[in-house]
């Protein structure tokens, strides 16, 4: 499955709502490390066909950022039927993300 761009326009849609377990990387594109992470979340989405991924760029939706209290970038939140139930903040290895969401 792809990354979805994921705004407060599309999030109770794509997140809230969504039957699937969603993996949400909030991160910005002057984040040194939020770019290293990318490709690395890129590929899980890859990997997994039952997990949604979404990218949540801080600096373009800072309303879903303070709603979810998120301090340090990057922070991968896991949703699962409306509901945080999982979080990690900084670059966390493949294994570890895949872990986060199971």
């Amino acid at each position: 499955m792809s990354v979805l761009t994921i705004t407060s326009e599309n999030f109770k849609e794509e997140v809230l709502d969504s039957k699937e377990v969603v993996l949400l990387d909030f991160w910005a594109s002057w984040c040194g490390p939020c770019q290293m992470l990318s490709p690395v979340i890129d590929e899980v989405a890859e990997e997994l066909s039952n997990v949604k991924v979404g990218k949540i760029n801080v600096d373009e939706q800072e309303e879903l950022a303070r709603k979810y209290g998120i301090m340090t970038i990057p922070t991968l939140v896991v949703i699962k039927d409306g509901v945080e139930i999982n979080r990690s903040a900084g670059v966390i290895p493949k294994e570890s993300i895949l872990n986060l969401v199971k």
